[in-house]
């Protein structure tokens, strides 16, 4: 997977004078649907390390990344599909960033990206089911598996001391990939799943499926769904008839805008999703500050995400995905200079100089095989309708 080109190809490239062209980054995300409170600042994100980029003028001898957003809807298969078609063969993209969901981002790596050679980097799609599909060596993620994430929300179950939970998950891979998940590592660590029970996006009653969870029982009600959708409305019919009044809340029902529509009423659940309590964190946060924003959910690792494919084009000397491919494990792992958060002019200083880098980024970037982060979690719970961190595990 991480085959070389000559050193001689790599110094022409390097030491080629200024280019005119543009690369062109993808930002595919559900801007509409399900994630849309908080996929804007994801791809803001995104952008800013593009403008830090373009600052330095030495990406691939002083060549410019522009950025063209297309909106997944995240849960609808058919329109990812046709919106990374857009990109490639319409908006010309050298790189997909993207997509934030799971189901949507298998559909286009199989039937965009691959085809057409594309590189692509989902900074937020979680399902398990995506580190064994088939993917050329073009598919990589800055977040961590939700094989990861179920064993971490266990543990906090646990040390909570809930010994029974109901779960409910989104009919869609990133639901019951997670859903499997957190039911397996609770059950190992001697907690009892009373029932698991998947609920639709888009509906506008959700009765039956709480009162099954209701007739189930449980200490608490997981919800591994969405904050703008179904998600929502499983919680909150939940509290409206009295059938859970404590919710355990995975990474795609954290958001500030849940809180604000539930109010009070969610006061004292808990969650976990991505995140860091790492230096490169703290500067992502001054980085931020700088745009009148503060750190959510998956932010870093949309940063993230487009520092590792500027790192991986520019060790490369390339933006041909079969050659990019090659580099972006040699750009985000050890050895190398640690390059943080605003440090992207220096490591695409050293990699034009030949050096080698070990992007550490916002979000503390280490991958591991097949392509995907290790990842470290921000456990938190919502107190005064804020979210509140709690630890980092």
């Amino acid at each position: 997977m991480r085959t070389t080109i000559s050193a001689i190809a790599l110094s022409m490239a390097l030491a080629a004078p200024v280019h005119a062209d543009e690369v062109k980054l993808g930002l595919l995300n559900g801007f509409t649907g399900p994630i849309e409170s908080v996929a804007g600042n994801m791809a803001r994100a995104s952008e800013l390390a593009i403008e830090e980029i373009n600052a330095s003028g030495l990406f691939l001898g002083g060549r410019k990344i522009t950025s063209v957003r297309a909106d997944s809807t995240c849960i609808d298969a058919a329109v990812a599909t046709a919106a990374a078609e857009r990109l490639v063969h319409s908006d010309k993209v050298d790189v997909i960033i993207g997509d934030g969901c799971s189901g949507s981002s298998a559909a286009v790596l199989q039937n965009v990206a691959m085809p057409n050679g594309i590189l692509m980097i989902s900074p937020a799609a979680t399902s398990p089911a995506l580190s064994t599909i088939p993917d050329d060596g073009l598919f990589f993620r800055t977040s961590p598996s939700d094989a990861r994430q179920g064993e971490v929300l266990a543990t906090v179950m646990i040390d909570r001391g809930l010994k029974e939970v109901a779960i409910t998950y989104t009919n869609t891979d990133y639901g019951k990939g997670l859903s499997d998940s957190i039911k397996s590592a609770f059950e190992a660590k001697g907690g009892k799943v009373t029932l698991v029970v998947p609920h639709e996006d888009g509906k506008g009653d959700y009765s039956a499926e709480v009162g099954s969870l209701a007739s189930a029982g449980g200490e608490a009600l997981v919800i591994a769904g969405f904050l703008d959708q179904g998600g929502k409305g499983m919680l909150q019919g939940s509290l409206d008839v009295g059938a859970f009044d404590l919710f355990v809340l995975p990474d795609g029902m954290i958001g500030d805008s849940l809180a604000e529509a539930i109010g009070p009423a969610l006061d004292g659940s808990f969650g976990t999703t991505p995140g860091s309590d790492s230096d490169g964190a703290v500067t992502f946060a001054e980085v931020l500050k700088t745009v009148d924003l503060v750190p959510g959910p998956y932010m870093a690792e949309w940063y993230d995400a487009v520092a590792l494919a500027a790192f991986a084009m520019q060790a490369a000397g390339s933006t041909e995905g079969a050659l990019v491919k090659e580099k972006v494990f040699d750009v985000a792992n050890a050895p190398g200079e640690k390059i943080m958060p605003g440090e992207l002019a220096k490591g695409l200083k050293i990699l034009a100089e030949g050096g080698k880098i070990d992007y550490v980024g916002a979000s503390a970037v280490e991958l591991i095989e097949p392509g995907e982060s290790a990842g470290t979690f921000r456990e938190i719970e919502i107190r005064g309708g804020v979210t509140e961190t709690v630890s980092f595990r």
